[in-house]
């Protein structure tokens, strides 16, 4: 088998096992039942519409910010700087939603739009550094990450409103909440911004398999060298790889600011959706299924573990074990081809024993 293929598919869902079996034996360990723990985590994620609801909610952004650290992961680059595209794109869109009044037909679409070139401009800074400075795109991402964490709470504070921890709520004209949905699945906060993003997804897909574009993207990042050689622009290159994943990023805070919230409010500290991203396009193999699939799996840990101390008496805290492992398992991958390697040849002497003893 082709190990690029073992790792695109089989790895993600040994993975998945592999840390699902480690949280039973600690839940064993601890004395909890992991029969049971996962039966509450089940029930916290889909037992009703509300939680199926919910867990739809946080996945939406989840596929944005996995898609973004992947696309810029397909053509050698290392976007940490999701989480401040994030943060960027959701003021953008929460100021278009505050600061016009269209219809809708315009409005939603404006807010939208907003966020993506926001979230598309943070990401071009760093590829401008990279590609004309030749500057680590780590550094630049690592550090803007600050840099939208502090600017959004200045302008949410000094700007959007006087001296208030939020802004207003947006106008129903620039809102991602549609009452049909609602009524599908009651009092939770999910909205239409799930088919965004499975759009895209699908964007990501195409544009990356189907295009000469993506397909320059591609060998860029497999070899800028060649690439160049072969007379493509590989600065021209990291800076649209940079800036379209940012424009993903950028999206993903639209979703929270005129999908899930409907305003913005200081932060603390980061939302952690950009970090998560990381995780997500890893285990997703930064391929566009895959990541719309580990961004739902994430969505299904998260909202279920609210479930399991109420239903169970197993602390949340073990579904982020649980997670952690299993994008310790993805990270290790050499081992699991290792065991794959191991079990194959302790099948294939067995396999030759049994026909030394027939023949004997």
């Amino acid at each position: 088998m082709n190990l690029q293929k073992l790792s695109g598919a089989w790895i993600p869902i040994v993975s998945i096992i592999f840390g699902l079996l480690a949280g039973a034996i600690i839940m064993l360990i601890f004395g909890y039942n992991p029969i049971a723990g996962y039966i509450a985590l089940i029930e916290g994620a889909f037992g009703n519409s509300y939680f199926t609801g919910q867990t739809i909610l946080l996945t939406t952004p989840y596929i944005l910010s996995g898609l973004a650290v992947a696309f810029a992961f397909r053509t050698g680059l290392l976007n940490i700087g999701v989480e401040g595209q994030v943060l960027v794109g959701w003021l953008a869109s929460v100021t278009v939603g505050l600061l016009f009044d269209f219809p809708m037909i315009i409005h939603l679409p404006l807010a939208i739009l907003a966020a993506i070139i926001a979230g598309g401009l943070w990401g071009f800074i760093p590829g401008y550094f990279k590609a004309r400075f030749h500057v680590h795109e780590v550094i630049v991402t690592i550090m803007m990450n600050y840099i939208a964490l502090y600017s959004t709470n200045a302008i949410v504070r000094n700007v959007l409103t006087d001296g208030s921890d939020r802004t207003e709520y947006i106008s129903d004209s620039a809102s991602l909440k549609a009452s049909w949905l609602s009524n599908l699945m009651p009092n939770s906060n999910v909205h239409t911004g799930i088919f965004l993003a499975i759009v895209a997804a699908l964007f990501f897909w195409y544009f990356i398999e189907k295009t000469k574009y993506g397909y320059e993207l591609k060998a860029v990042g497999f070899n800028p060298h060649a690439s160049q050689y072969a007379g493509m622009s590989v600065k021209r290159n990291i800076i649209l790889s940079m800036t379209i994943s940012g424009g993903f990023a950028g999206l993903a805070g639209a979703m929270e600011g005129i999908g899930n919230f409907g305003y913005m409010s200081l932060n603390n500290g980061f939302t952690n959706i950009g970090f998560d991203g990381i995780a997500i396009a890893l285990l997703g193999g930064n391929v566009a299924f895959g990541v719309v699939l580990a961004a739902g799996l994430f969505g299904f840990l998260k909202v279920g573990a609210l479930n399991m101390p109420l239903s169970a008496g197993v602390p949340n805290e073990l579904v982020d074990i649980i997670t952690a492992l299993i994008i310790f398992f993805v990270a290790a991958s050499y081992m699991i081809i290792l065991l794959r390697d191991r079990l194959k040849t302790l099948y294939q002497r067995i396999k030759n024993k049994l026909k030394g003893g027939g023949r004997s």
